[in-house]
């Protein structure tokens, strides 16, 4: 399951999507975001999806490793589904004891099921065409005018970029740690949930030794190379806006401006 999660995983490209400018591409992601929640009918979520396969071919990752992301939440994928489809009044079309399923609960189960589909599948598609720098880059610009209020942009960027660079291996880390206790005997699949959730002590203590142990490290190279903050720093390629980002940038807004106005319609 761990192997799974793909959530901070960068996928290196020379196409269009990846040279477009990481402090654009987090306001069309903010948008995006935005966008989905205007969309009232099943049937505008279709352009969404096309657009999402526009992105995905012309930055040539594989299907398969943007839909791996979607199976660590299954579950809260279906229960999302299962409580919209029980729990949403209307009329009944069919009756399972005291469970009724109307008309208007399976609407909105496949609605708000797709929603949530697509909200993960448009933010992963962020972390694999943008890296760790970039994102820092583009999250520090962001966060830059908050600056004259005290906000250290710097430092919350930096924070944030550690945080997602060290989801993958932190899996990689749990995978091996599973792999070598399972090898001694230990069983993290049978039993109820209260028997699953002790045998994953075992699993939990060394990871947290071996997260600050990485932690550790960091904070030792970071120093020997007189990190000291964002003050005062200088890029040695920072990122500028090109006319190929603007144009982009423009298209994006166009047809996120169709789809809330459609929407309202």
């Amino acid at each position: 399951m761990f192997k799974d999660i793909t959530i901070g995983q960068y996928f290196p490209g020379e196409s269009a999507v990846h040279k477009y400018d990481p402090k654009l591409k987090m306001i069309t992601m903010i948008l995006f975001i935005c966008s989905l929640f205007f969309i009232k009918s099943v049937f505008m979520y279709i352009p969404v999806v096309l657009y999402l396969l526009l992105i995905i071919v012309n930055a040539k990752l594989p299907l398969g490793m943007v839909l791996k992301g979607l199976k660590p939440l299954k579950w809260i994928i279906l229960v999302t589904f299962i409580i919209n489809l029980f729990f949403t009044p209307g009329d009944p079309i069919y009756t399972f004891g005291f469970l009724k399923i109307s008309k208007e609960g399976l609407n909105l189960a496949v609605f708000m099921g797709i929603r949530l589909i697509l909200l993960v599948l448009g933010t992963s598609l962020l972390t694999y065409t943008t890296s760790p720098i970039e994102l820092t880059d583009g999250i520090e610009s962001l966060l830059r005018p908050f600056r004259k209020i005290g906000v250290p942009s710097h430092e919350i960027a930096m924070m944030m970029t550690i945080a997602l660079r060290f989801i993958p291996t932190l899996i990689e880390e749990t995978d091996k740690i599973m792999k070598a206790q399972m090898a001694r005997g230990a069983d993290f699949e049978s039993g109820n949930i209260i028997k699953r959730a002790k045998n994953l002590v075992p699993l939990l203590v060394p990871l947290f030794i071996n997260s600050f142990r990485r932690a550790e490290e960091l904070a030792t190279a970071m120093e020997a190379r007189c990190y000291r903050g964002g003050d005062g720093r200088t890029k040695m390629n920072a990122s500028k806006i090109v006319k190929k980002d603007v144009i982009l940038f423009i298209g994006n807004l166009i047809f996120f401006g169709i789809i809330v106005v459609v929407s309202k319609i």
